[in-house]
């Protein structure tokens, strides 16, 4: 049974290779950048295989322009043409860029589109769907919105964040502390946002700051098990400090966060707020969540033994330390 097994799976491997040698694995290029109102430049750079290009086309809208002639250069591995286009007043918001021939391929479409405003967008374009859709401007509404969702996800899925929150719920006793504490971690995340975002101050590396969050998890660990154990510190006798302390220093990782995402200059003011507000509906939502469960646990009069009392900081200690000893060692390896 091995035996057929084994030349079962052989077989299964010699069919697949012919077509994994022939699957385009690159996909086709399309940058475009906005420089003056209307005014585009074009980069479109399709693959070679076997030293023949693929039979993608970029047909642009019919009321685009060229402006001069394309200059095409032949890449290892790749053909490239650029070119300058017009598209008149209303440039090419709201319109649809095609790529005939895509459909008879296995390969994509990497499109990146920069606007003046400030908007920078990133789309793969799939055969299925060889088109891709230039965004109008979106209203104040519509970029409140996005906004504020983004804000709400990047809280969510910010593990780290996340943590740092939940070690502070652990050591303060009380509803008024709670308050002045979750207070004092907003406030202070909100000033560095602010000022990193609108050119202020300098983002800090990347590396340094990740670094630096899990630091500040790994802090609050030793405390949570203090405050198990009946003992103080300054910490557990005024979190509302740390928090703030510490919310400066997060503050700057939601302010790279919301870097990356491209903000439309022309209503920056406003994507700031929103994505502020986002932040804090996924915050106020995670802490609502763990004092509902800290709530059930007490009606229920579930009796904890004394090791799982003190698991929560040495969960807590665990995971700031694993993670500030591997973003120190990729800090470190980065400055090689």
């Amino acid at each position: 049974m091995t035996r057929i097994a084994a030349a079962a799976l052989l077989l299964l491997l010699l069919a697949l290779a012919p077509a994994a040698q022939a699957h385009e694995v690159r996909p086709a290029y399309l940058q475009i950048q906005e420089r003056a109102a209307g005014q585009y430049s074009v980069l479109w750079r399709t693959p070679l295989f076997s030293g023949m290009r693929l039979p993608i086309a970029l047909k642009l809208p019919d009321d685009v322009r060229e402006v001069g002639a394309p200059v095409v250069a032949e890449l290892p591995g790749s053909r490239v043409e650029r070119r300058i286009v017009d598209a008149g007043a209303g440039g090419l918001a709201g319109k649809r860029i095609e790529f005939p021939g895509l459909q008879a391929t296995i390969t994509d479409v990497l499109v990146r589109v920069e606007l003046l405003d400030g908007r920078r967008t990133v789309t793969l374009v799939h055969p299925s769907q060889p088109w891709v859709d230039i965004a109008a401007p979106a209203g104040k509404a519509g970029i409140a919105g996005a906004f504020v969702k983004q804000g709400i996800e990047h809280i969510l899925l910010g593990a780290d964040h996340l943590l740092f929150v939940f070690g502070l719920l652990l050591i303060v006793g009380n509803v008024g502390m709670l308050v002045k504490t979750v207070t004092a971690f907003t406030v202070a995340h909100s000033i560095t946002l602010a000022i990193a975002t609108l050119g202020f101050v300098p983002l800090p590396p990347l590396l340094p700051l990740n670094a630096a969050v899990a630091l500040s998890i790994l802090f609050l660990a030793p405390e949570v098990v203090r405050v198990w154990r009946g003992e103080t510190s300054f910490t557990i006798r005024h979190p509302w400090v740390v928090a703030f302390l510490f919310g400066l220093l997060h503050g700057f990782g939601f302010a790279s966060a919301i870097d990356s995402t491209g903000l439309p200059r022309s209503e920056l003011a406003l994507a700031l707020l929103s994505f502020n507000v986002g932040v804090e509906i996924g915050q106020l939502a995670f802490v609502a969540l763990v004092l509902a469960l800290m709530g059930s646990f007490r009606v229920l009069e579930m009796r904890w033994s004394q090791w799982a009392r003190v698991l929560p900081g040495y969960v807590l200690g665990g995971l700031g330390a694993f993670w500030t000893i591997q973003r120190v060692a990729l800090l470190v390896g980065g400055l090689r």
